[in-house]
């Protein structure tokens, strides 16, 4: 019996998207809309209370696994071995490869544990640089490396793919390998639709002004790969050797190893200050995602689109995308949506006959489709890191959801194909 009406729920969520909306921290807005939807759901005070503290406690475990894991983005960031990275990749495949090495750039970035917006942000003025030399335009460019960053995304230690895996209580490196291939014909897709945009008229050029001038010392490329490339060694073992090492370990000891590798490990503590300043907000709001996951958990909300699914002769699996793309949507953000839809819809869809590890991959890639709405921050730091007007920047939001349908769509193919 369920706690909480559906109509509770759909309220509770539509407070915190208008108050997300006008601009009330995302975290103050979904506390608020799990007390307003638990309450109108007729739960009573003191039942929502306890439901919204419940629902933040589950978050916990990811919340510190994803603080740890500030020390690996930390460090990639302040010891210049992101940008080597980005630099190399675009250097080593050419001006005529421009978009694509971009794009594939960004996503590496992504994938190795520095998050979305970070990625892009970091790749950027490469991209700028690049693009004047080129005659790219804005556009183009910035759809590569969002694209890209998507890509990267479902394949990351990031803290959507923490949040996601400990909902559904499956191995972390398992649900990194399961994205794979989504992943590449996202890459692909984001490629072919960047190209497309670098051949229209209307584009705005690169200028002068756009790119940040200033130099800094970078690691080499072999220093700066070996700390993630310890992280995926470290996580690989649990697959391939059945040792379990968790991220919560794995993520700091791969950021301490790039900042000894690149000769920076005197400056561990101001990297690793830097890198938690990174993940407090994401935590924090991951606390506020956990209260409104909560109601809407235990609310009659995922037995009445179980009920709509089947009135509409849908199979249950369907659930799993359309989970991730409406919670994102919703929340403007991979990470709230992809824990939003995991934690509420976990249960119903493993109960349905669903695998675990097939399910959260494809609530994984369907919280890349509409995930940089205006109302969330990455529309805006995306669009800031190349300035675009947010006239602009709202004409990539199409584009961007089709190289994250065309993952959803390959997650979902594979199910249906292995399982």
């Amino acid at each position: 019996m369920a706690d909480f009406t559906t109509l509770g729920a759909l309220a509770g969520l539509a407070v915190a998207i208008v108050l997300i909306i006008r601009k009330v921290h995302p975290a103050y807005s979904l506390i608020l809309g799990a007390l307003v939807g638990g309450i109108i759901g007729g739960g009573g005070l003191v039942t929502t209370v306890n439901t919204m503290v419940g629902g933040a406690q589950s978050m916990m475990s990811s919340v510190l696994r994803i603080m740890t894991s500030g020390i690996l983005a930390g460090a990639l960031i302040k010891t210049g071995s992101a940008q080597k990275i980005a630099e190399t990749i675009v250097d080593k495949m050419g001006e005529r490869l421009a978009l694509a090495a971009i794009a594939l750039a960004t996503m590496i970035i992504c994938a190795v544990g520095v998050f979305i917006d970070i990625s892009v942000i970091t790749v950027a003025p490469i991209a700028l640089a690049i693009g004047q030399k080129a005659k790219l335009n804005k556009h183009a460019l910035l759809l590569a490396m969002i694209g890209g960053g998507k890509a990267g995304n479902i394949i990351s230690p990031n803290p959507n793919t923490i949040a996601a895996s400990e909902a559904f209580q499956v191995d972390l490196t398992s649900l990194m390998f399961k994205n794979i291939v989504p992943a590449l014909c996202g890459l692909a897709m984001a490629i072919f639709l960047s190209s497309l945009l670098s051949k229209k008229r209307d584009g705005i050029a690169v200028e002068a002004g756009d790119m940040d001038t200033t130099e800094s010392t970078l690691p080499g490329f072999l220093p700066a790969i070996i700390g993630p490339v310890v992280v995926i060694l470290l996580l690989a073992l649990r697959p391939l050797a059945g040792i379990a090492i968790d991220p919560l370990i794995a993520l700091p000891v791969g950021g301490l190893i790039c900042m000894a590798v690149t000769g920076n490990i005197k400056d561990v503590v101001g990297i690793t200050e830097f890198g938690l300043s990174k993940v407090v907000g994401v935590s924090i709001l991951l606390i506020g995602t956990g209260t409104i996951a909560g109601i809407i958990k235990a609310s009659a909300l995922q037995y009445d689109v179980i009920n709509l699914l089947e009135k509409l002769s849908m199979p249950a699996f369907v659930l799993a995308p359309l989970a991730g793309i409406l919670m994102a949507g919703a929340t403007a953000s991979t990470t709230a949506g992809a824990t939003i839809a995991a934690q509420t819809f976990a249960p119903t869809l493993i109960a349905e006959g669903v695998p675990a590890l097939s399910a959260a991959a494809m609530i994984h890639a369907g919280s890349t489709v509409v995930d940089s709405l205006p109302h969330g921050s990455f529309f805006h730091a995306t669009g800031g890191s190349v300035n675009l007007s947010i006239g602009e920047r709202m004409k990539l939001i199409p584009y961007e959801a089709c190289v994250g349908l065309t993952a959803t769509l390959v997650s979902v193919v594979l199910f249906l194909i292995l399982g």
